[in-house]
């Protein structure tokens, strides 16, 4: 018995309990198939499940379903990355509510409490993927900081250095003060904020009443300047070069120097060069040997080269110099500034230029197969709009800083003699080899050798992870790796094109010799139905398990599709889900229907159910045919929409008309048996957007066995396709359509039969769709005719339809009504007419407009021609 409502909660638990329980989702290395391989992209392991992640695992999971069920060997990896910077901040926190500071810990002991935190939290959005119906290899589940997974980042880094790629330097890099580490530039987001630009007076050490004005948003900086800069051709100051101005509060002096970098007309065209806190003067000071003074501490707060509010906060310290500097005298004017400063793409902490010794990886040789075959479509972008934005970044890429002062991840296999002697190796034992092997320090013990204290970008471990998740840098030839790569597909988002994307297509090319992916499908940003973002911070994001649990996850799954297609933002609202689920009653519904008739082999089956039939199967055909085709061109949301009007408008609403036996009465075997297998493949052909629904239905359809699934059946195949008969079944379409408007109109019950007469040249195309007219309209007498008739009229194609409602109307009534619309129709005429024979109107309007209103003046002499018709038909 199958129930009134459909009831997801009941069935998706079940199902995925069954689907499980029979390792439909496992796979093994198998000759005799294709295999089809996506990576996920890992989630953070402190993650929990948003908006982002649903649309991004429901395209993975339908791409991963129907490549198993066209049989190809389908491997869905799953797994988390470490997060360091957001996992560290995490534990941070946690250690902080219990009293406990960080700085109080040793390395190890605070290691201890992140895999704490790790295996506390660390499996909850897989967990939740699961509710989405995430059809992934569980047992194939990778992590980051696994054993084997870090011996893999290890063994790359060793690889890299010895080849020269890796070195350690002196750099100016984006230091983020609140995770107090290093970023590399693509960590780095500008935002557009509100500043303060402050004009500063630095008066001249050899004159009492002179002073340089330097306009800038960082007053808290100026204890850290070595120079004030003008440019050579710079008039003002020529005379000033050379010469020294004190810096406010300190009184510290500092040259004048000349520099073409200086542009005049900003600001006063004079510029403090402060090396230590800007990028741009770092190379300045290089340039002309200046000092280099660092007045911030890792935190954000002024150290004791400040000299002056030395503990505090930079921005607080901001506010307070502004103070200092009035009372001073220093301070000239105050103006409101708006400019792009970098943030975190973590914590959104305001980044600091700071001067460090890191870690970097070279680019450039590195970089190029990954250019050249994103530009050959070796690798094909999806949308491939982003393609140009992949070669600017590429044609400008920068050394990799990989290194973060952290101690959650992958602890850079460095270590030093106390001489600053640096060695690279596995572990300390093997450095201590290697330093008394190659120096000759036999003497020396483990003690005398330190680790370095810094642990490797979360990316440096990511970027491997299609290759590293079979194994593939540890064992090159095992069998997992030789089988499932490269793998087929990669579903993420835009915004780590650079971040992770490139750099797989890098570590591919490096340990591969070829790509980890062939498409790279970039979804759109969820946003919400007033473009923003979808955040916690703005309160803007449902939780998606709720979403489930009010709407189902069919429901969720097909409303995030509905209207997110590749590369664009998705404008989420939550009608969109209400949409999915509705879509998911009316299958049910549908199904319901059927099973619900009696079926007698004693009732023949109506020409109009063979026609009906045969009509549905070349439909279903073409439907097959444009879904395979989009899915080939990535256009899943399409694809979906596509699957959508074939289910609802051409089996639901027309087919299941055409073929319902009357009120009570029983269906013939053959339409009965046809429809159930119409079902059966529309079950197939919609499993991959909506698992759950579709299993429950086709387990229904008919008796099966144990251990039979709609996830392992045969994907559906078109057939062929009658191309007259579409075109024939549009035509009755359109006529019923037209029949049922009439009704509407003329408030007619639908229970009316109606008398019908039709004037065409070609009566044979018509002829064989009468039963079904007959049905669909509640049509009964029909004639042909070859002139003009009695009745109400409309045109279908370049066929005239007449219906005789002597009787059924009030004539009297209608020739009113009619009369009034001609009247209405003849005044706005009139006025259309006034306005095109006005010279003035027609010379000096745009030709758009006059052409506008050429065409309300041929649809209105259109309109009041059928009127008169109709009034003349009347009597």
């Amino acid at each position: 018995m199958i129930s009134k409502t459909y009831s997801p909660q009941e069935i998706e638990d079940k199902w995925y309990a069954y689907w499980m329980e029979h390792r439909y989702f496992s796979s093994q290395p198998n000759p005799d198939k294709e295999p089809y391989t996506i990576v996920i992209p890992p989630p953070n392991v402190t993650g929990v499940l948003h908006m982002g992640h649903m649309l991004n695992n429901t395209i993975q999971d339908i791409l991963v379903r129907k490549a198993r069920m066209e049989g190809k060997e389908a491997c869905w990896v799953p797994g988390t990355d470490h997060a360091s910077i957001a996992t560290e901040a995490k534990v941070v926190a946690m250690l902080k509510e219990k009293g406990i500071n960080k700085k109080d810990l040793s390395r190890e002991e605070f290691i201890t409490y992140c895999w704490e935190w790790t295996h506390k939290y660390g499996g909850i959005i897989l967990q939740q993927l699961r509710k989405l119906g995430a059809s992934c290899d569980w047992d194939r589940t990778r992590f980051t900081m696994e054993p084997s997974l870090y011996d893999a980042v290890i063994e790359v880094f060793i690889d890299l250095y010895e080849k020269g790629d890796i070195y350690r330097g002196h750099r100016m890099v984006n230091w983020d003060p609140q995770a107090r580490t290093t970023l590399s530039d693509e960590e780095v987001i500008a935002k557009e904020v509100n500043q303060k630009l402050v004009y500063l007076k630095y008066p001249l050490v050899d004159s009492e009443s002179e002073a340089l004005t330097i306009a800038t948003t960082r007053p808290e900086t100026i204890m850290a300047d070595v120079a004030i800069c003008v440019n050579p051709a710079d008039e003002r100051y020529q005379h000033l070069v050379g010469q020294q101005v004190l810096i406010p509060l300190i009184n510290r002096a500092i040259p004048i120097i000349a520099d073409e970098y200086v542009e005049m007309e900003f600001g006063t065209g004079c510029l403090k060069v402060t090396p230590a806190h800007d990028t741009n003067d770092y190379e300045l000071g290089k340039k002309h040997n200046l000092p280099i003074i660092d007045l911030l501490n890792e935190d954000g707060t002024l150290n004791e080269k400040a000299q002056i509010l030395v503990g505090e906060d930079r921005f607080v310290a901001r506010k307070k110099i502004l103070k200092l500097l009035e009372e001073a005298g220093n301070l000239e004017k105050v103006e409101e500034y708006k400019s792009n400063v970098g943030h975190s793409e973590r914590t959104n902490a305001v980044v600091e230029p700071r001067l460090s010794e890191q870690w970097f990886l070279r680019m450039e040789r590195l970089g190029k197969p990954a250019l050249d075959n994103v530009l050959n479509d070796t690798v094909q972008l999806i949308p491939p709009k982003f393609k140009n934005t992949y070669r600017h970044w590429m044609e400008n890429i920068r050394d990799w800083n990989i290194s973060r002062q952290l101690w959650w991840g992958h602890r850079i296999p460095a270590y030093y003699l106390q001489d600053g002697t640096v060695i690279v190796a596995r572990s300390k034992r093997e450095a201590l080899r290697k330093a008394q092997h190659e120096y000759q320090l036999f003497a020396l013990t483990e003690e005398d050798i330190r680790q370095d204290d810094d642990v490797l970008d979360t990316w440096f471990s990511s970027w491997l992870w299609p290759i590293s998740v079979f194994n593939g840098i540890k064992e090159p030839d095992n069998d997992d790796i030789k089988y499932y790569y490269p793998t087929n597909d990669l579903v993420t988002a835009p915004e780590i094109l650079f971040f992770w994307v490139m750099r797989m297509i890098v570590a591919g090319y490096e340990y591969r010799g070829t790509y980890p992916f062939k498409n790279v499908y970039l979804t759109g940003i969820v946003r919400d139905k007033l473009g923003r973002k979808m955040s916690k911070s703005l309160g803007n994001s449902p939780d998606p398990l709720i979403l489930i649990e009010q709407y189902g996850a069919d429901g969720v799954r097909t409303g995030m599709l509905f209207s997110s297609p590749a590369g664009n933002d998705l404008p989420f609202d939550e009608k969109l889900v209400e949409q999915g689920r509705n879509f998911c009653n009316k299958i049910w519904n549908a199904f319901r229907l059927v099973k619900g008739w009696e079926v007698s082999a004693q009732v023949p089956q109506p020409g109009s159910s063979q026609q009906a039939v045969a009509w549905f199967e070349s439909r279903l055909n073409l439907a097959l045919t444009e879904v395979l085709d989009l899915f080939t061109k990535f256009r899943i949301s399409d694809a979906l929409n596509a699957v959508y009007k074939l289910i609802w408008d051409d089996f639901c609403s027309n087919y299941l008309e055409m073929i319902k036996p009357g009120y009570e009465q029983p269906i013939d075997p053959g339409t009965y048996e046809a429809t159930l297998d119409f079902f059966d493949r529309l079950m197939r052909l919609t499993h991959p957007f909506m698992p759950f629904i579709t299993e429950e239905i086709w387990q229904n359809i008919r008796e099966r066995g144990t251990s039979e699934s709609v996830c392992v059946a045969d994907y559906p195949r078109p057939g062929s396709i009658d191309s007259t008969l579409l075109g024939q079944f549009e035509v009755l379409a359109e006529v019923v359509s037209a029949i049922r408007n009439l009704r509407n109109t003329k408030g007619l019950s639908p229970k009316l039969e109606l008398p019908l007469a039709i004037k065409t040249d070609a009566p044979e195309q018509y002829q064989p769709l009468e039963g079904l007219l007959r049905k669909l309209a509640n049509v009964a007498a029909l004639e042909y005719v070859s002139e003009q008739v009695e009745g109400m009229s409309f045109l279908v194609r370049s066929d005239e339809f007449f219906i005789n409602l002597a009787g059924e109307i009030d004539v009297e009534a209608e020739r009113e009504n009619l009369q009034k619309e001609l009247e209405y129709t003849e005044g706005f005429l009139n006025s259309v007419m006034k306005k095109l024979s006005n010279e003035r109107f027609v010379q000096n309007a745009k030709g758009d407009v006059v052409e506008k209103e050429r065409q309300k003046q041929a649809d209105a002499e259109a309109k009041i021609a059928t009127i008169r018709e109709a009034l003349a038909r009347l009597g």
